[in-house]
């Protein structure tokens, strides 16, 4: 996958496949997560870890690991997180080669990348056409009933949000906060923290992290 094909939408299904959707609806269908797969590995072999050693670090099985590696998983967003952060990158980079063409100051709708993890039935769509050098990264997230992030997770930085449709739950480190439409908030990562839909219909949140770690 070249890095010019880097703003195109990219989906999770229930079984583990990735389908890769560029913006001219040109689709590529990749089985068994096989380029995400590779790319963890690759990037704990770079990093001189052993499969227990990433584990640890991620917060998961070696076993599990092993599994995700062969694209048998179907990881969930908090799961991806913590392997990315272990092994010092952005959860963006698991699925895309690094943007090396110039940025520019308006990006249209159809040029966004979107993440849809069907497990946690929630998608991240990216704001910016790319986060290099820059201090913070905004992305819309939509919700389905129920869904969420499936875990918590912590990284340094702060997080900023507002809530446009539905309503939000977030958990600080065991302490739950009701968000609804058109109120924000504001936290620091540092702090464990996990987010879920409570109610019955999709929500939708403008969601900015400082410095970038997605």
């Amino acid at each position: 996958m070249s890095s010019k094909n880097y703003f195109g939408k990219i989906m999770l299904d229930k079984f583990g496949s990735i389908k890769y959707i560029l913006s001219h609806s040109t689709i590529f269908n990749l089985s068994n997560m096989k380029e995400i797969a590779e790319k963890i590995k690759a990037l704990r072999l770079a990093n001189r870890m052993s499969l227990k050693q990433l584990a640890s670090k991620a917060g998961c099985t070696d076993v599990y690991l092993s599994q995700l590696e062969k694209g048998h998983a179907n990881p969930s967003l908090m799961i991806l997180k913590k392997i990315a952060s272990a092994l010092a990158v952005k959860v963006v980079d698991l699925f895309v080669e690094p943007e090396t063409e110039e940025d520019e100051v308006v990006m249209k709708e159809g040029g966004r990348m979107n993440i849809n993890f069907r497990r946690g039935d929630a998608k991240l769509q990216m704001l910016v056409r790319s986060i290099r050098n820059k201090r913070m990264q905004p992305f819309c997230t939509t919700i389905r009933h129920g869904g969420g992030s499936k875990g918590f997770y912590s990284h340094i930085g702060e997080e900023f949000g507002i809530v446009l449709q539905g309503e939000l739950e977030l958990n600080l480190n065991g302490k739950v906060y009701r968000v609804k439409k058109n109120e924000s908030f504001y936290f620091s990562s540092h702090e464990p923290h996990s987010f879920s839909n409570p109610g019955r219909r999709k929500t939708v949140v403008i969601w900015v992290v400082s410095p970038p770690s997605f």
